[in-house]
């Protein structure tokens, strides 16, 4: 087996999980996005067999308010560190965008880990690993449909 062609299903399984996480939360995503099928994929991110992880990277805004922006993106490093981070960190805030999510390979280093947690309070970065998002468990049938309540249907709840 090709570890390219493995390395490329892997990552596209990965990237399909982050675009119906960000379309679950209420982002911007076209369906052709959400529907794309592995071919597709290599076509776009891995014409040469290896896939370009800063093709990867995307922007997605909010449905109902278009500054609430969000930036995913795919570092290169194995162990992420402070360096390639902090280059991340630097267009959010060049771009003016609020929040990200770094979907990285194997690990984050303490020091990078220290970055995430020293953000202003106007920026968020969230991250996951590759194999947190090989599948999609919130679309397992055995996973109910998660809704937030408005405000009136909190305080119903908390008056039970």
């Amino acid at each position: 087996m090709d570890p390219n062609n493995n390395e490329a299903t892997r990552l596209w399984r990965v990237f399909r999980t982050a675009h119906q996480m960000v379309h679950d939360r209420g982002y911007l995503v076209s369906q052709s996005e959400l529907d794309m099928d592995l071919d597709s994929f290599k076509r776009t991110f891995a014409p040469s067999g290896d896939v370009d992880r800063d093709q990867l990277t995307f922007v997605v805004q909010k449905k109902d308010d278009p500054t609430d922006q969000l930036l995913v993106f795919f570092p290169k490093d194995v162990s992420v560190g402070v360096k390639p981070l902090r280059v991340y960190v630097e267009r959010m805030a060049q771009q003016q965008i609020p929040k990200g999510v770094c979907i990285y390979q194997k690990s984050m280093t303490a020091s990078a880990n220290k970055v995430i947690q020293s953000l202003p309070s106007k920026h968020t970065l969230e991250s996951f690993q590759e194999n947190e998002l090989l599948v999609n468990i919130t679309h397992h049938v055995l996973v109910p449909k998660h809704e937030v309540l408005s405000p009136e249907e909190k305080a119903t709840l908390l008056q039970r």
